[in-house]
């Protein structure tokens, strides 16, 4: 009875001991706490990948920039959030200017993130890009009457343009470096003539207005370059007559250049893993990862060229080098002058 009752006690305390040795080694792996914003499947692989190369785990938390901004706000010194990536310089700006960022030193960061691309103090990086051209009817449409944003104001364009809402923070982002380059008078102009070439009300994301002028509902229309990319990898009969009729127009390479966006990152003010989060933001500028940006979801990498043959059949282009903290700090102008406007 005895010896049955020791063997079973045995037995229990080698079982406990293992899922103890077990939690232990689980508590003792290395983590990264990461709220994002990048809803992209394709971004799984990023994960697994550095996962795989440090052996640390990543925990994430999806959601829309502006949720997640306040929840890190909210949560104070108390946030287990490492890392937080948007898809938006407007949005980086915001939780920079919240405070809810700490600048770091990183060499390697700073020899391969162009300077124009990241904060001067270190407070978040770019490692993606994602431009802002004009798309348009083949057909219908010479396209050396735009060569650039200006063009689109022109009374001549009346009813043939389609956008996305002006609340957006891709066509907020546009308006901003509009702005820095013309100044707030001449940008409100533009914004009025832009209004009443509308060949109807904003609706729609970008995909929508691209197809729209595929469809003839307008002759023009602005979007990012990613959307039309995934169109063109598109095996799907409809989106192969897209691809046929709308073309891509990179505005102002005769002056600052076409208008880009960024995904980035910043090391949370209060990360407990801040070491694990350096990696991972350095692991973002590799060439694996950077390779994966243009591949995965057909944005221009920040290091290197794109190894995507539908990105790269679009061209290259001049960039406007406006310093993305300078396009966030006019997100507020921008903003108004929409709503003056009538750009809904």
């Amino acid at each position: 009875m005895n010896k049955t009752v020791n063997a079973g006690l045995v037995a229990s305390t080698l079982g406990l001991c293992t899922v103890l040795m077990a939690c232990n080694a689980a508590a003792q792996q290395p983590v990264l706490n990461l709220y994002s914003s990048r809803h992209y499947q394709t971004d799984e692989a990023l994960y697994t990948n550095f996962e795989k190369a440090t052996g640390i785990k990543v925990n994430r938390i999806d959601g829309p920039e502006d949720p997640l901004i306040e929840r890190l706000k909210s949560e104070g010194d108390k946030s287990p959030a490492d890392l937080l990536v948007t898809v938006d310089m407007g949005r980086l700006l915001k939780a920079q200017q919240l405070g809810l960022f700490q600048p770091i030193k990183s060499t390697l960061l700073d020899e391969k993130i162009p300077a124009d691309l990241r904060a001067t103090d270190g407070s978040w990086y770019g490692f993606s890009v994602r431009a802002r051209p004009i798309f348009y009817a083949k057909s219908r449409i010479d396209k050396a009457q735009l060569p650039d944003y200006e063009s689109l104001a022109d009374p001549k364009w009346k009813g043939k343009i389609c956008v996305r809402s002006g609340s957006h923070p891709y066509n907020l982002s546009l308006m901003s470096s509009i702005i820095a380059a013309d100044g707030p008078a001449k940008a409100e102009e533009w914004a009025k003539g832009v209004v009443a070439n509308m060949a109807r009300p904003p609706k729609g994301g970008d995909t929508d207005q691209i197809a729209a002028v595929a469809a003839g509902e307008c002759d023009i229309a602005l979007g990012n370059t990613y959307y039309f990319v995934r169109i063109l990898k598109s095996d799907k009969p409809g989106d192969r007559v897209i691809a046929e009729k709308v073309g891509v127009i990179f505005p102002n390479q005769g002056n600052r250049g076409a208008h880009v966006n960024i995904s980035g990152a910043g090391v949370a003010k209060y990360a407990p893993n801040k070491a694990n989060a350096i990696k991972f933001l350095e692991y973002l500028a590799s060439p694996e990862a950077q390779e994966y940006f243009a591949n995965g979801n057909n944005e221009y990498p920040v290091v290197g060229k794109p190894d995507n043959p539908q990105l790269a059949s679009l061209g290259t282009f001049k960039r406007d080098p406006l310093a993305m903290d300078m396009v966030g700090k006019n997100y507020a102008a921008a903003a108004q002058i929409f709503d003056r406007v009538g750009w809904k």
